[in-house]
Parts: structure tokens; sequence; C-alpha cells
């Protein structure tokens, strides 16, 4: 079972790649089939038991499009 949540806001993300960048567990990516509201293809976790929570991917997202949250 995940010890982390994490919660896309799907809506707001532009696909810039840079939390799949920072992920140190390469478990985030950018979804090929699915479109957002604005048209770009947003980010989503691949491996939710792999995170470890260290929050990088949220740090650096500039829309704050990603939360971690503790389960």
């Amino acid at each position: 079972m995940a010890k982390f949540l994490v919660k896309f806001n799907v809506d707001k993300c532009k696909g810039c790649e840079l939390c799949v960048s920072v992920c140190p567990k390469n478990i985030l990516a950018i979804s090929t089939t699915e479109v957002n509201a604005k048209g770009y293809h947003p980010a989503s976790i691949t491996d939710m038991d792999s995170c470890i929570g260290c929050a990088s991917c949220a740090t650096i997202c500039p829309d704050c499009v990603i939360s971690i949250y503790a389960e």
C-alpha cells in the first residue's frame, strides 16, 4: 500500500515536464492519451507505491498542480 498520495490538478497542468525531470524514482510521466481542458497533455504518476514523498515534483511545479499527502 502506498505511503503517500500524489494528486494532480489536471486542468491546471501545462505538461512542462519539470516534475518528470526531478522525480528521483522516475515515476512521473506526461500522458500520451489524456488532454486537459486547456489542450495540454498533463502529468501523472505511474507507480504510487514507489513514491517516497520527497515533494520535489510539487516544489518545482510553476503552477502548483501537484499536492502530496501522507497516508
